[in-house]
């Protein structure tokens, strides 16, 4: 029988050989390219020395095409937890020296006991993708595999938080399930996404495009909107996953992780003053605004690049994490369309899954007008955000900052929809429409047989402003709890944030609701 001794150098040389992934050569190769190991990964993701692996020695079942004549331990992913910040979190990361990190039914098998673990103990997933897809070699076995995952991620969403980082090729079925998760991170020149890849895309439609153009971080992050983070470098992305951790729970039964801040919650801020322009016409930047009203000026972006005419992400207020939701001026006045519609939708949901609160800056004239927009379906699309609203439980927050027209001032989480506190500066405009529009409707008899029609346009616009444009009518039928003065925008907010803390809402008992997909 051999000795302790001896036992223990044999798992020493097992542990090394787990270790070393597919060999010195192709870690090697893995560097070449510019990219970090799957280990390299995980150290980066997680505090130091938190790490604990599991199924470190899994090897895979098939023998056909002489891939029984290749073992390597592991099976070309990586799994364990680890911690974050000293929080408790579950990780998968691809082997792609392995097999080029194909998914086998054993490598299928381990990523789903993690995801199982992560849903039992309550803690969010992240998995960091770098795969060739399925292993040819199992067939069948190995799109199994993708479906067990790809059930798992449906059962875990709205449970524990999802995080998936794309740190390399993700193609044909992969991408699902990165879909399916919460967040998913890309990185330029690494990254790509496509169903079909660029060879397969000349075949069919004669369409001659390049890896990056077809599934790259630029186009998931710009222009398809699959992706939510877009970072320069393999460690930028990692510490962008550790950032955003930060401000989610572990699970939808837990809290936001509170944080201490210097930042003062009685602090006013003068410059909120000059914000707004003269002129209603005018665009500013809603960055401005949001930076000095959050805590220490911090915010997490999420999808930047993509419907710029919405801002979406992550800041604190007292300490406490909340999402916030803004109408971009700047970019084609802060207008609702289909994109901005569903990215807002999405995201809105996502806080009310995981009780982050929501924070609404309103500066919206409307929804998009066009053959394009209607075609495409903003109808329903802007359904989708009506309907995240309406459904959200968690505490909503509203401070209309400039114009609320039309039926975008009801979505804009308005006190109709169930907003708990809504606020208005005094520049506020809240209005069917705006007062060009509304006189040249409602006037449009006298204008056309006025002798100046110009003058008779521009004092009907006047008397329209004087009456409409403004907060008081909607304050005065209680729409709006409060008109402030700008500068006490943080101290308000920070003040409803701890009255709603123990606030109790619930929708009626349904299985599910029937949002308009």
């Amino acid at each position: 029988m051999p000795q302790p001794r001896e036992l223990l150098e044999q798992l020493h040389r097992r542990q090394a050989l787990a270790e070393a992934g597919g060999g010195p050569a192709r870690l090697a190769q893995q560097h070449k390219k510019g990219k970090l190991t799957a280990r390299e990964r995980l150290d980066l993701l997680l505090d130091e020395g938190s790490f604990v692996e599991l199924d470190r020695f899994v090897t895979h079942r098939s023998t056909e095409f002489g891939i029984d004549a290749q073992i390597y331990p592991g099976d070309g992913v990586v799994t364990g937890h680890g911690r974050i910040d000293g929080r408790l979190v579950y990780v998968f990361s691809q082997d792609f020296t392995v097999f080029g990190g194909s998914l086998s039914e054993t490598h299928a098998a381990k990523i789903c006991k993690v995801m199982d673990l992560a849903v039992r103990n309550g803690a969010p997933i992240i998995g960091l993708n770098d795969s060739g897809g399925a292993r040819i070699q199992e067939g069948v076995a190995s799109l199994g595999g993708y479906a067990d995952i790809f059930l798992r991620n449906t059962l875990a969403s709205g449970v524990v938080p999802q995080l998936s980082a794309i740190l390399g090729p993700c193609a044909g079925g992969a991408v699902y399930s990165p879909a399916i998760t919460d967040f998913v991170f890309m990185v330029r020149g690494v990254s790509h996404m496509f169903v079909t890849g660029p060879n397969v895309v000349k075949t069919v439609t004669h369409e001659d495009v390049s890896f990056d153009h077809l599934g790259g971080a630029d186009t998931h992050g710009g222009i398809s909107g699959v992706a939510h983070f877009v970072r320069e470098s393999e460690p930028e992305c990692l510490g962008a996953l550790r950032e955003l951790v930060g401000y989610l729970p572990l699970n939808n039964l837990d809290d936001p992780p509170r944080r201490p801040t210097a930042d003062p919650a009685d602090r006013r801020d003068e410059a909120l003053l000059d914000i707004i322009p003269d002129s209603a016409n005018r665009p500013y930047d809603m960055h401005d605004v949001i930076r000095r009203v959050v805590d220490d000026g911090g915010w997490l972006e999420v999808q930047q690049g993509f419907a710029e005419n919405i801002l979406t992400g992550f800041a604190r207020l007292g300490g406490q994490p909340v999402g916030v939701v803004a109408n971009q001026p700047a970019v084609l006045a802060g207008v609702l369309d289909i994109s901005a519609s569903v990215k807002a939708a999405r995201f809105i949901r996502f806080c009310d899954c995981f009780n982050l609160p929501v924070v609404t800056f309103v500066d919206v004239p409307g929804f998009l007008p066009g053959v394009a927009q209607e075609h495409g379906g903003i109808i329903r699309h802007g359904a989708k955000l009506l309907y995240a609203y309406c459904e959200a439980t968690v505490p909503k927050l509203t401070v209309i900052t400039r114009k609320a027209y039309g039926g975008a001032y009801d979505v804009m989480s308005s006190k109709h929809i169930r907003g708990d506190v809504n606020l208005a500066w005094p520049t506020a405009e809240i209005a069917v429409m705006g007062a060009k529009g509304a006189v040249e409707i409602l006037f449009r008899e006298e204008i056309a047989t006025a002798a100046d029609g110009a003058a008779a346009t521009a004092e009907r616009i006047a008397e329209y402003t004087e009456k409409f444009a403004h907060p008081y009518a909607a304050a005065a039928r209680g729409y709006i709890d409060d008109v402030i003065d700008p500068r006490d925008t943080r101290p308000r907010l920070i003040e409803a944030l701890g009255t709603l803390r123990t606030k109790r809402d619930r929708n009626p008992p349904k299985k599910h609701g029937n949002i308009p997909l």
